[in-house]
């Protein structure tokens, strides 16, 4: 019974992780990566860079909804969401939003389920079962 509870747990970090941020990712495929590409052009960055936003926020999130690769894919999204920090929100970093909740907490919201996807893996209820190390 607990290893289906466990099971069940990690079913739903996926699902919170991985459902609610591929949201973000088909908002920036259809918008383009056009803001992207000004953020990082204005902090010095090569434009190109933009176009992993695709990786982070759309590749990585079907793959832990799937539960396939769930572990590397976790850390991209976490990493997905450092970048995202230090380059159009590092302003945020102590600042509270009109209702008095921190500016940053949907960015650590997926930073740290996509870490505790890394640590957890994917779980039984997955395409992978959790066969592998990776998963």
């Amino acid at each position: 019974m607990q290893q289906h509870l466990s099971d069940l747990g990690k079913l739903l970090i996926r699902l919170a992780a991985g459902g609610l941020m591929l949201f973000h990712g088909i908002s920036d495929l259809l918008r383009g990566p056009g803001a992207v590409m000004e953020i990082f052009q204005s902090q010095g960055l090569p434009s190109f860079l933009a176009y992993g936003i695709y990786l982070g926020e759309l590749v990585a999130p079907v793959l832990i909804l799937l539960g396939a690769l769930a572990r590397p894919a976790g850390i991209l999204v976490a990493g997905t969401m450092m970048v995202a920090v230090f380059t159009a929100h590092k302003g945020q970093f102590f600042a509270l939003d009109q209702y008095g909740a921190w500016e940053l907490e949907i960015n650590a919201f997926y930073f740290l389920t996509a870490l505790a996807v890394t640590c957890l893996g994917s779980g039984r209820w997955s395409v992978s079962r959790g066969r592998f190390p990776w998963d």
